[in-house]
């Protein structure tokens, strides 16, 4: 009985079989929605393919996944090729993708929008980061194909309009697989050398995917990092890639590239000549305003009649000398005249004599302050007898002396009223040459009319 019962791994390794064996299976193509978008360190892929009533696990390994020219994302529409298995260690179906492209978009356009706004994000595009491309360079590197017709175009050009300037071609692959990594390393190339003003890349023109290896991102790292103008000329007028974005410079053509890379030896020629004209009036005109100057010198009366002038210029310089003496003179004479007054305003001004005058001063001073000081003390010693005679006569201890006494209450308080004391309290009267201890034998009321 027991052998009728199957072990879980043996019933999903059947269901394996049993799928990887249905052909139908080996080969699906499927359309929906990406979901669940999961990119793992390894590579990898893990996503699901979604439509309004179903959805099935899906995983794209690393060597498939390689090739796709576009970023999955959430909610993209796909196209999808892939078989069917089983996954033992869960027993879930899933589908293994090999081939994925975006549904209703081609996976090359969405791929090139993707790389244009992350780049563009980054600033790649800016025109604050352009670099000016030289007026007349002296050795021009050309990366493209060495067989194709854009080298010939570019050669011919340059040497048509300026054929003094040195070209170098950096072979490169333009196509293909390998064409991307074969740019990025000539762009790095052409910097180390450091022989070149400028740098043209570009092919030919061609399909999206002919010219693919012009959208990739190492190539455009390459030419925003490059510290040589480039000038971009990829394809036809019409296509449009994000090299030329990237580029200092974007020409339409191979040859228009060449065009904007050299001057025309026939416009320098002609400017040269304008240039001769202009410079070869100007000296002419230089010319003839210093001979008409020369003429003018020529004719000068210093010039025709030297010793007439030697002899009006001596006169002149006679009456300078004159006119500088009396000048001089009054200046001497003014300058001792407030010397003068300086010295005697000094000497009304010296030390000395202000001492003296501030002694005598002083001394006044002191002898008004001695008087006004002598009278004050005089009035003030006045002013003390009187207020002590007025003491004097209000002295209790005088009164005394004539015959009155103060009597005290045993606690040291003066008698003042009969309702202080009562019978046989003792008193002190305090004479005015002694104490009398007392003690009261009877207290009675007078009525003092």
């Amino acid at each position: 009985m027991t052998n009728k019962y199957l072990t879980v791994t043996a019933l999903t390794k059947y269901m394996k079989r049993k799928l990887d064996m249905d052909p139908h299976l080996r080969d699906v193509w499927l359309k929906g929605e990406i979901s669940n978008f999961k990119l793992h360190s390894r590579g990898h892929m893990y996503l699901t393919i979604k439509d309004d009533q179903a959805r099935i696990n899906a995983v794209m390994f690393a060597g498939n996944n390689r090739f796709l020219k576009f970023k999955p994302e959430n909610g993209m529409k796909v196209l999808v090729r892939g078989e069917v298995s089983v996954f033992e260690a869960t027993g879930q179906y899933q589908l293994y993708i090999q081939q994925m492209e975006p549904d209703g978009l081609g996976s090359l356009y969405l791929a090139f929008e993707q790389l244009k706004e992350r780049l563009r994000t980054k600033g790649y595009f800016d025109e604050q980061y352009k670099k000016k491309i030289p007026t007349i360079p002296h050795h021009i590197g050309v990366i493209t194909s060495p067989t194709g017709a854009a080298v010939r175009d570019i050669i011919t050009t340059i040497k048509r309009r300026y054929p003094v300037a040195q070209v170098t071609v950096l072979p490169v692959l333009v196509q293909g697989v390998n064409a991307a990594s074969s740019i990025t390393k000539a762009i790095y190339k052409a910097n180390d050398m450091g022989e070149f003003d400028v740098i043209i890349l570009g092919r030919g023109g061609g399909s999206i995917e002919e010219l693919w290896s012009f959208n990739e991102e190492s190539v455009a790292e390459a030419i925003f990092h490059s510290k040589i103008p480039i000038i971009s000329a990829v394809g036809h007028e019409t296509d449009v890639t994000i090299s030329d974005y990237v580029a200092d410079l974007r020409a339409p053509t191979p040859t228009g590239a060449a065009e904007l890379a050299v001057p025309s030896q026939y416009e320098l020629l002609d400017r040269i000549t304008k240039m001769k004209q202009t410079l070869t009036s100007l000296v002419t005109i230089s010319i003839k305003h210093q001979q008409s100057k020369l003429k003018q010198m020529a004719n000068a009366y210093a010039f025709r009649y030297p010793e007439q002038l030697i002899r009006q210029k001596e006169q002149e310089l006679d009456k300078n000398r004159e006119r500088m003496d009396r000048s001089f003179q009054l200046e001497v004479n003014k300058k001792m005249e407030r010397f003068t007054n300086y010295k005697t305003r000094l000497s009304t001004q010296h030390p000395k004599r202000r001492i003296e005058q501030a002694t005598k001063a002083l001394s006044q001073l002191i002898k008004k302050n001695n008087q006004v000081m002598n009278q004050y003390v005089e009035k003030q010693s006045i002013q003390l007898t009187r207020s002590m005679d007025k003491l004097s006569l209000l002295n209790p201890l005088e009164i005394m002396k004539r015959g009155f006494a103060i009597p005290y209450t045993p606690t040291g308080d003066i008698i003042k009223s009969k309702s202080q004391v009562k019978q046989h309290d003792r008193i002190s009267i305090n004479l005015h040459d002694g104490i009398v201890d007392c003690e009261v034998l009877d207290v009675k009321e007078t009525h003092n009319g």
